[in-house]
């Protein structure tokens, strides 16, 4: 009886373990989804700054053009054209750093992508332990049903005798 009792405190202990950890995998999962999001809307911001500044390049690609043929023009145009070179050298080296943050920003996805794919495994897997735990309690239960009906059928029996 002593066995039967230390036997089920121990089962109890290890649901109870095991409670923990799926709750515990839970809350990691949950976490990872939050960073994953975030790295989402990280890179959604960066691709709008891409655009705005393709879109920007674009411009400054448009006025370089007037520019050239403003040159033809006359020798008083000059000075408008260095302006606008200087302004292209700023917004290709905005955008060669605005592609580098993004290229990082790729790599740093990827790398929660292989993170949340590893941590989705261990989830998983954690998972399938927790239901091998829970089927090891519910059988150990059913035995230990049956052990009690056994004993009380024996109690009862040895009380008739």
């Amino acid at each position: 009886m002593e066995k039967i009792k230390e036997k089920m405190n121990q089962l109890r202990f290890e649901a109870d373990n095991a409670v923990t950890r799926a709750e515990d995998a839970e809350a990691k999962n949950k976490k990872y989804d939050q960073l994953i999001l975030e790295k989402d809307q990280e890179i959604t911001s960066m691709s709008h700054k891409i655009s705005v500044l393709e879109a920007e390049l674009d411009k400054v690609d448009a006025k370089l053009a007037e520019a050239k043929a403003s040159q033809e023009e006359g020798e008083s145009l000059k000075s408008t054209n260095e302006n606008l070179t200087r302004k292209i050298a700023l917004l290709e080296e905005e955008l060669d750093a605005a592609e580098k943050n993004v290229k990082e920003t790729m790599e740093k996805l990827r790398q929660v992508d292989v993170k949340a794919e590893h941590f989705e495994r261990q989830v998983q897997r954690i998972e399938q332990e927790r239901d091998q735990w829970e089927k090891k309690f519910e059988e150990m239960q059913q035995k230990y049903k049956q052990s009690q009906a056994e004993l009380d059928n024996m109690v009862a029996n040895m009380e008739s005798l």
